[in-house]
């Protein structure tokens, strides 16, 4: 039954005078022309030279070598080691009398050696480092302090009271989802090979996308994220018959969903191999998030935002927080930072596994990297417990605001009116909320005003607001 099925699915192959087929273990192995699902074999394509084993000469009628004169009689290996001593416009020459003979003279190494020799450069070499830099050692001995906690579920009670704030991974939920049970990447394939999805910035069809995955060796591998998904591939969402999936219940309710058709993003499907991910961020909007891991497993670090500690190590955010700049690839960041990252208060860890989701909440810097390669869902929500966070949000940072139609000009104007018609008092608590945490940060700004002899001078209207609301110190 799709990915999670314990019996093997049967090899599926066609013209396999072209292949060559080696044991091995991996799983559901796609190239533009073959797709082989089985434990036992890979595929090696056609070489682009059309050479063959050796052995394939015993049951060939021509071999083209015989027509490389002399070095017809020489074994491949002497044939090579003298093209080593040539220099470059005699290899080239060589190279243009046959057709065997331009197939050696076409071998990398000899050109390495024509053109290279010793090279010594960072900018060079660090991208080559960071693209074959394991991640075990990272994701290994997570220090319990920072283990993010495993629960097999929760309450929508107890999120609410007491989890609402914290990182946590829940194992047993998504269990139950149909596309759990049922997805795999050859069968996304079969049903959505030829529909087009977004890949950050570019569009391919999905069937393009896996053959990318499967034969990547990027530094930062593309990372299929797409926020259409459910439409295009015509998911049911929601608990109720015939639906593909559902929010865990522990969440709750969503109170963007007052905004109907005029909410901004909230769901996408993410794809990727291993080392693809997302380097620091926050979610938009101060929202929080669920992300579900249908097969694969994922590597999190994640940090809280407090007004006394700075951003996690390696990360350095503008003033008003509107730009956030960091290492360019995650290896480089866990090369650079991951050890003082482990050991600056507040930090989280965790994998989440196939078939669990991992809570992100509202505000939480989080770095994200595939340990193998892996489809998951996640989505974004306001739960009760961060409705003032979301509501501040769009009121004092409204050129951060994302996700929105372009036909929605005010999103803070239009979330207070939609609350105000259908749950006006728990709007008004939450504006309470709001004014309060306004007082809380004006009062940490003139706290550190007098700690520094300055409350006693005259106000030059500095702001880091642009409507005279003062903001904490980053």
């Amino acid at each position: 039954m799709g990915s999670h099925s314990t019996e093997n699915p049967p090899l599926q192959c066609a013209e396999t005078d072209d292949l060559v087929l080696l044991p091995n273990d991996r799983q559901a192995i796609k190239s533009e022309f073959y797709t082989i699902e089985d434990n036992n074999y890979t595929m090696i394509p056609v070489h682009p030279l059309d050479i063959k084993p050796l052995g394939n000469a015993f049951t060939e009628d021509e071999n083209i070598k015989t027509k490389a004169g002399v070095f017809a009689l020489l074994p491949d290996e002497l044939i090579t080691q003298i093209m080593e001593s040539l220099d470059l416009i005699i290899l080239l020459r060589l190279g243009c009398t046959c057709k065997a003979l331009y197939a050696f003279s076409r071998q990398e190494d000899l050109w390495k050696i024509l053109f290279l020799g010793n090279l010594f450069s960072d900018a060079l070499h660090r991208p080559f480092l960071c693209a074959h830099t394991s991640l075990e050692p990272y994701t290994r001995t997570i220090p319990l302090a920072n283990d993010i906690p495993r629960i097999p579920n929760l309450s929508a009670e107890a999120f609410a009271n007491r989890w609402a704030d914290k990182p946590f991974i829940l194992t047993d939920p998504v269990r139950q989802w149909p596309v759990y049970q049922q997805w795999s990447t050859s069968v996304l394939l079969e049903k959505y090979g030829e529909l087009t999805f977004r890949a950050e910035a570019v569009d391919w069809p999905l069937k393009v996308y896996v053959d990318y995955m499967l034969d990547n060796s990027d530094e930062s591998p593309l990372y299929l994220f797409d926020r259409s998904f459910a439409e295009k591939m015509d998911l049911n969402v929601g608990k109720h018959d015939g639906s593909h999936y559902w929010p865990p219940e522990c969440f709750g309710e969503d109170l963007f969903d007052v905004l109907e058709d005029q909410r901004p993003d909230r769901r996408w499907l993410i794809v990727g191999p291993e080392r693809s991910g997302s380097t620091f961020h926050k979610d938009p909007n101060a929202t929080s998030a669920w992300n579900a891991v249908l097969s694969g497993s994922k590597y999190w670090i994640m940090f809280p935002t407090n007004p006394s500690d700075p951003p996690p190590p390696g990360v350095y955010v503008s003033k008003d927080q509107s730009e956030v700049t960091s290492p360019l690839s995650i290896a480089e960041w866990l090369l650079g930072f991951h050890a003082e990252a482990r050991r600056t208060r507040g930090c989280r860890e965790g994998i989440c596994r196939e078939g669990e989701v991992l809570h992100v909440p509202s505000g939480w810097w989080h770095l994200v990297v595939n340990l193998s390669p892996s489809i998951a869902i996640t989505q974004n929500f306001v739960p009760r417990a961060h409705l003032a966070n979301a509501l501040a949000f769009l009121k004092d940072k409204p050129d951060q605001v994302s996700g929105f139609n372009g036909d929605v000009k005010n999103p803070y104007f239009l979330f207070v009116s939609k609350l105000n018609e259908k749950q006006p008092e728990l709007l008004h608590e939450c504006l309470a909320e709001v004014e309060k945490l306004r007082r809380g940060k004006k009062r940490r700004w003139e706290d550190l005003i007098a700690a520094d002899g300055l409350d006693g001078c005259e106000s030059t209207g500095f702001s880091f607001f642009g409507d005279g609301e003062k903001e904490d110190v980053p």
